[in-house]
């Protein structure tokens, strides 16, 4: 099973500065996303991709409202 923390580190390792992500930005994803949360696993092979589409659709503001 994957934390959030261990997802966050993960995730920000393999992307570039526009796809970085903080935790309240991940909250924000799961409470939109909640379908895609059966479990509390933050699976990055399950949840990354979905996750980077939906941080592509941030504009910059957005994303420093949620930091």
């Amino acid at each position: 099973m994957t934390s959030k923390e261990k997802f966050l580190e993960e995730h920000n390792s393999l992307s570039p500065v526009n796809l970085k992500a903080t935790i309240g930005m991940l909250n924000h994803f799961k409470r939109e996303k909640a379908s895609l949360f059966k479990d509390r696993d933050w699976s990055i092979e399950k949840l990354r991709r979905p996750f980077i589409l939906w941080v592509s659709t941030l504009s910059d503001s957005q994303k420093s409202e949620m930091s």
